[in-house]
């Protein structure tokens, strides 16, 4: 009686790992502490939100970089818009300077894009949101 109670608690357990193990969600796209979707695993397609995602940070550091073409000094300041993101430059670490409405871009404060990306002085991503 004893045995069979162990068979079906050992069937039950190995019955759990493998749920986990395919459809735990091993192959996707998360995000990173910046807010950067990465690859977790192998998956088999790139969804259309990661898409917009790395097609809006190449456009960000095209933004980036004909800013800096033009010589003039890099501050807290906002770049544009690439699609549905805001770009923007801020210091590391933030300082009050960064949060004033000035220095923000208005298509995010007003509504007109969903989201932001925040760079540093050197064109490394700090934050998206």
């Amino acid at each position: 009686m004893k045995t069979k109670y162990w068979i079906w608690i050992v069937i039950f357990i190995l019955m759990i790992f493998f749920m986990i193990f395919r459809f735990g969600g091993e192959d996707s796209w998360i995000k990173d502490k910046r807010g950067v979707y990465i690859e977790h695993g192998v998956p088999s397609n790139v969804p259309e939100y990661v898409k917009e995602q790395q097609d809006a940070i190449l456009c960000g550091f095209g933004l980036f970089d004909e800013f800096k073409k033009t010589d003039e000094e890099i501050l807290s300041q906002c770049l544009g818009a690439c699609m549905n993101y805001a770009v923007d430059i801020v210091h590391v670490p933030r300082i009050d300077k960064d949060d004033l409405i000035e220095n923000q871009c208005l298509e995010y404060e007003d509504g007109g894009v969903g989201h932001f990306i925040e760079l540093n002085k050197k064109r490394n991503i700090i934050r998206i949101v």
